[in-house]
This record gives structure tokens, sequence and C-alpha cells, in this order.
């Protein structure tokens, strides 16, 4: 059965039981929110990409064996725009808007201006981020909306700019053990300077809960770590995601660039914003480590051939290295992929670049008396190595773990720390997962999930309380069933046998989504 990702989602903001089959560990206890784009036409008007989409969140709130699930669209400025005008009027990365052609000249005129110097969307369509006590829908634009986790209800528009010099932020924040948020943002030309900005956003005080004044977001609090030159003032580097471990944060600035004059003109030469990334194979990526008690970058630069990043999976430190576990990819052509036209063909195209789950090794002690083409990599475990090719430089050549693997998850417990197991998506074929695996990467095994005519989400692990065990808990999945007669669901597995041990049908009909958070009871 195919599935039309065009169609638009149906939202369903009334709390419904699922209909539970199996045995929901009577631990967990908690919310699962998911995010992703659920409106692709309006008027006779439609986007051209996935991503564009206008944002609808679903939450499953797992309580004593049973799970409620509801679901609402985000109702952002973008989507009251939109709505109003019954048309698409706020540009997205992959869609241009342009006014309703009975518009006046001067209606024009306005529309244009404000594509020259962007106001980006608020349609944060991609993942849920926790700030304080607070929980935001993100994308990757200055924007971020703060939502109630219960009610799924949109609140107050948070725009970083008004705390921090960041255009665009990552969806992808680190959390350490106090609740401490970490995250990166790019400042272009921020007093004519074009750096990546890497800041934090202190965790909640028990005087901040307690305070009676006014409602005031926790970026109000927040405070820059470190920033990292651009190489370049106009085409800084695209990321998704960044890496952090107990005293390093790790930074990939790639070959993959936005061109700033390019997209400043976009809208006059009619195309859309995300035609103005451009990938350089030719040139370099460099790593970036930040030592987190000094807030400096390490003078050693870490280079590697070109590739395209968005995710991280984790990384740790062992005797004197740093090691960065990413999914990477030879080039760009996975954002294309995602076009709609793309998606009704069914993602079979021979362009279509697989992603390498890659493990980097990083040495972080001095080079000064090793000689020039000595691998500085010790540990015996990896065949990763990091090749010195003159004082200061290092040239870094990847392990591949595993090909076609994408939306990593590990337990967050070990964020930071060496991990072993891994869950994602099985992406083979196409950027389209029909199965999801559970990877070892001591034996390099994997363990599969899938079911007929079934779509899996990306998979999130929550472990077991108190437990030792990296892979004690329950993997959540949810699951878009394309089987007549069946409903969709959202699938239970065990962390350690990959094994179903519950699913618990909903009464709504699930939309392909990004990422997801989960929120357990009480936090």
């Amino acid at each position: 059965m195919s599935t039309d990702f065009s169609n638009n989602a149906e939202e369903s903001p009334e709390p419904r039981k699922a209909e539970v089959k199996g045995c929901i560990p009577s631990w967990l206890q908690g919310t699962l929110l998911r995010n992703g784009p659920g409106i692709f036409s309006l008027g006779d008007t439609s986007y051209s990409h996935w991503f564009d989409g206008m944002a609808i969140m679903n939450s499953f709130a797992i309580k004593d064996g049973e799970v409620t699930h509801r679901s609402r669209f985000l109702r952002g400025d973008t989507y009251k725009a939109n709505m109003d005008a019954n048309r698409i009027v706020v540009s997205e990365m992959g869609t241009m808007a342009y006014p309703d052609p009975s518009k006046n000249f001067i209606f024009k005129a306005i529309t244009f201006l404000n594509h020259t110097v962007p106001d980006f969307t608020d349609n944060g369509a991609s993942n849920f981020i926790k700030y304080g006590n607070d929980f935001y829908a993100t994308s990757e634009t200055n924007y971020i909306r703060k939502i109630d986790p219960v009610t799924l209800e949109t609140l107050d528009k948070v725009d970083y700019l008004k705390y921090l010099p960041v255009n665009m932020v990552s969806s992808h924040p680190h959390y350490d053990k106090e609740g401490n948020a970490y995250n990166m943002g790019t400042s272009i030309a921020e007093k004519g300077k074009t750096k990546y900005t890497l800041f934090k956003v202190p965790a909640v005080t028990e005087k901040d809960k307690n305070s009676s004044e006014k409602w005031a977001p926790a970026l109000k609090s927040s405070e820059v770590v470190c920033t990292v030159p651009c190489r370049s003032l106009l085409t800084p580097s695209y990321y998704h995601s960044f890496g952090m471990t107990d005293n390093y944060f790790i930074f990939i600035e790639q070959p993959f660039k936005l061109d700033i004059l390019k997209m400043a003109t976009a809208y006059m030469r009619g195309v859309n914003w995300a035609s103005c990334l451009k990938f350089c194979p030719d040139e370099s990526t460099l790593i970036h480590l930040i030592d987190r008690k000094t807030c400096k970058v390490l003078q050693t630069k870490y280079y590697t051939r070109a590739m395209v990043v968005y995710h991280h999976v984790n990384a740790f430190e062992d005797d004197g290295h740093v090691i960065l576990d990413v999914i990477a990819y030879s080039d760009t052509s996975l954002y294309d992929m995602f076009y709609l036209s793309k998606l009704k063909e069914g993602l079979q195209d021979e362009s279509y670049s697989k992603p390498s789950y890659k493990r980097f090794v990083l040495p972080i002690l001095s080079d000064k008396d090793v000689t020039v083409g000595e691998d500085l990599v010790k540990l015996k475990y990896t065949t990763a190595s990091a090749v010195k090719e003159k004082e200061g430089k290092l040239m870094c050549q990847a392990e591949v773990f595993c090909k076609g693997f994408e939306l990593p998850r590990i337990n967050y417990d070990f964020n930071g720390k060496k991990h072993r197991f891994v869950y994602g998506n099985c992406v083979e074929e196409s950027a389209l997962a029909k199965e999801i695996a559970k990877f070892d990467t001591e034996t390099k095994e994997r363990i599969f999930w899938s079911e007929e005519n079934c779509l899996p989400s990306e998979p999130v692990f929550i472990p077991r309380p108190n437990t030792e065990s990296e892979d004690d808990g329950v993997v959540l999945v949810s699951v878009i069933n394309s089987n007549p007669g069946q409903l969709c669901f959202i699938l239970f597995l065990d962390g350690k046998t990959f094994k179903e041990i519950a699913r618990a049908y909903v009464d709504a009909k699930l939309t392909m989504d990004v990422h997801g958070f989960f929120i357990p009871q009480g936090n």
C-alpha cells in the first residue's frame, strides 16, 4: 500500500484512549511528543517540499499501562497568516511564497522587501526543545514557539535574537545532568563577522520555580559559551546537530554552505532559499573541539574529506581521544528526495546516496614530537585514524560501521559517555524507512523490526529507572499502518531483545514526522 505524503493531516485535539495490545511496563510513565509537517496545500497553493509543511504535533500520554493520544496543529504566526489568506503567504526553505496576483503593487513591493531581509517562519516542524521548565516546537530559524506539552496548545512566540546574536539555531540541543541546555546558532555578519555561537540556557533554580514574577523565557538567562569564526564571511556552514562529552563540545564545519548573498536575492530571482545551499565536494570538512573548561577552541585542526552530516550519534572520551560517531552522506541528495514530487514517486531514485554510520577518533594530545605521516590514534578497538600532515593539522579517516542507517537515538543517560547500542531507521534503498534496527557497535550486528505496509518513525529509547544496563528499557515508535481496515499505532519494543511487548492502536490517522521527545511523568 502506498502513502500519499502530500495529503493534509487532520488534528485530534481531544484526548482519545488507545486500544492496548500486550503489556506496557508499569514503570513507563510519561508523554512522547512527536513533531513534523502536516499541512501541504491551502487554497490553490501547495508547498514544494515536505519539510515545509505546517507543523502538526502528536502526543502519546502513557500512564498505568494505558495510552492517550491527541494531536494539534502548531498555531503560530505562519499558520495564522496562511489560514487568514487561505493560501501560502509565508515562505519556507523549499517553497517561496508569492503574493496573490490580484494584490496591488504596494503589497507586492512590501512582500519583496520582506524577502530581501527575510523575517523567517515560526513553523517549528522539526523537533521539541526544553529550555528551563518550558517546551518549544522548533525548526532552525530564530523563532521557537512555546507549547503546552499536555494539551499541545500553542503559546508564546520567542525570538532568539532578543537574547542572543543568532539568526539560525540547531534543533538538537544537548542537556547535562543538572538540566542545563546547550545549543549552537549562526550569527550572520554580526559586527561585520559571521560566526558560530555556542550558548548555554541554565536550568531553572528553586528560586525561579517559586518566583511570583511574570513569566519570561529561560533564554533571558542564556549565556554565550564560545564563538567559532566562520571560514568564510558570507557562506556559513549548514549544520543540524553537534556533539558533547564531559570535557568537550564538537562542531563540524562542513562544506555544505548557505550563500547569504544568493539568499537575499532569491525572491527576486524566483528561486527558493534551499537553492542557496551549496555543497563543495572538493573542500575539506573541519572538525572543531571546544574545551568546556576554558571555553576555547583547541588549536589542533581536525580535517576529513567533504561530507554532509545531519545527525550526530554520540561522542565520548577515551585515553586522550575524543570519539565522534555521526551519520554521514557523500552529497546533499537527501534533501532533494523530500520534494513532494519525489515522494509521490516513492523515493526510488538512482541519485539517492545512502548514509554511512562513521566513527572518527580525534587525539587531544600534543603532536609536537610526532613526525609527519604518523597516525596519532592509539586505541586498539577502532580502525579510525588521525594522521599528522603538519604541526597542528591532522587528517582524519573514519571507521565505517554500517550503511543505510539514520535518525540515530541512544540511551541519553550515556550521552557524552561510551555507548554500545544505537537505535535507528533503516534507509538502505531509499530515504523512506520501512524498518528500524538496533545496532551493536561492538559486534556490528543489527536486530530488525518491520511489518508489512507499515512505516515506522524514528525510534526513541526510554531507560528503565535506576538501571545500570545500557539497553534495559523500552523503545517507542509511532507507526503509520497502511493495511486496509487497520489503525495506526504506537509500538513498544524491548530495548534488549528488540521484540514487541505491546502496541497501542490510536483512533486517528498518523502521518510521517521528524523527531520525538519523551517527557517523564513529573518532569
